[in-house]
């Protein structure tokens, strides 16, 4: 016999028993002599019996556990299915400590939404921003990351042009990449090609659009422009070097050691810079015979900023699009009229803002990696749960081209 009790919204949940007996000491009976005098409704009630139903009644205290020898285990199912999954979620703005290893619930994607298991997740500098505060997240606790690569398990009502099984990448928007598994809107996600394996393209896939928009959209490198690259050895630094060298553009790249100067080298460098042992203004002046650059691609910030707008030529482009040593220092208009500056703080999800806009994107990505005129350097990987020692170790500089945390 089947007894259907509907609760309230209050409780939010419909409840389904299973039972096959008839009477309600038989059907209820921990229920019927329990010691709370809360669970005195089930005692005295005026139940209406027949060989098929029961009358129903809605009460307000959350429903016991039912079971006894001779009653099988209740069945309960919700409206809307969910489980647990794990990720970092930060509780308090700080250093890497704050990032936990935590569980998570998980829901059943929506409409326009995919449920996405994670197979690589890439480590950004952004992340650390967020969880510092640098930039504020929309909610608190709040799962950090914005970069993944994995396999669709569900798609939502209604979707089409996505099914189960799909190997899908995301950049940018929305955050909460450091988990096992995630919802993300479908018109967020694009195809990963079967050429690139999911850490590659995890490694890539923020790095790789934002040096597309920084070189093919923001300023447009061509062939016999110079151009000046903080960070050179970082995981967009990389990227901006390959792919400037191979636009036709004369790359200055400054970095911090002299192994990260033999890979900047590798990837496109004609003139690398040891900012700790050289003046790089003074470096960049002799190399350009006093001209200047182009357009200056800085991602440190506060420690090199004012130095960057002193190597540019005039009318030359100031792309500040990071600032790993602190925010830079208020700049007055005037200071760029000396020779007519132009100065942007840009950022990727701008340029990639419509769908036509981030297929190109990514398209245009794929092709050069596919070309070979990107290499990708996957140097560091850390499994998800040890996400504090990865951000640890890239705001020490310890590391150099991208990482890739593994769930």
């Amino acid at each position: 016999m089947i007894l259907t009790l509907d609760f309230p919204a209050r409780t939010e949940t419909a409840l389904t028993i299973v039972a096959a007996n008839s009477l309600k000491t038989q059907l209820f009976p921990e229920c019927c002599h329990h010691p709370n005098p809360r669970l005195a409704f089930f005692q005295n009630q005026n139940w209406s019996t027949n060989k098929r139903s029961y009358r129903t009644h809605h009460f307000f205290y959350p429903f016991p556990t039912l079971t006894s020898p001779r009653n099988p285990p209740v069945r309960a199912t919700t409206a809307t299915a969910t489980k647990m999954v794990k990720a970092i979620r930060v509780h308090e703005l700080g250093g890497p400590e704050v990032l936990k290893w935590e569980d998570v619930e998980i829901g059943e994607p929506g409409e326009g939404e995919i449920r996405v298991k994670n197979k690589a997740i890439g480590l950004n500098f952004i992340d650390v921003y967020f969880r510092k505060g640098v930039y504020a997240a929309s909610t608190m606790p709040f799962i950090p990351g914005r970069e993944a690569v994995g396999e669709v398990l569900a798609v939502g009502p209604g979707l089409t042009g996505r099914k189960v099984g799909d190997i899908v990448a995301y950049a940018g928007d929305p955050m909460g990449s450091y988990a096992e598994e995630q919802i993300l809107p479908a018109n967020k996600v694009v195809s990963v090609p079967e050429s690139i394996s999911p850490v590659v393209a995890a490694s890539v896939m923020l790095k790789g659009m934002t040096t597309q928009f920084l070189l093919r959209r923001c300023f447009k490198v061509e062939s016999g422009h110079t151009i000046l690259v903080h960070a050179a050895a970082g995981g967009v630094g990389s990227l901006l070097c390959q792919w400037a060298n191979a636009l036709g553009a004369t790359v200055i790249g400054t970095v911090s050691t002299k192994e990260k100067a033999a890979q900047a080298k590798e990837d496109g460098c004609q003139h690398v810079i040891l900012y700790q042992e050289e003046d790089f203004v003074a470096r960049v002046n002799e190399i350009t015979s006093c001209n200047g650059v182009d357009v200056v691609y800085d991602s440190v910030g506060k420690d090199t900023f004012q130095g960057s707008l002193a190597c540019l030529k005039t009318r030359g482009y100031m792309v500040s699009f990071g600032q790993s040593s602190g925010t830079p220092d208020p700049v007055p208009l005037s200071a760029l009229a000396p020779k007519s500056l132009f100065l942007t703080r840009p950022s990727m999800m701008h340029y990639n803002q419509t769908r036509d806009e981030l297929l190109g994107a990514a398209g245009e990505l794929f092709s050069v990696l596919a070309s070979g005129v990107l290499r990708v350097r996957v140097n560091h990987t850390y499994p998800l749960s040890q996400a504090a020692q990865a951000h640890a170790d890239i705001e020490s500089r310890k590391t150099t081209g991208s990482v890739v945390l593994i769930p």
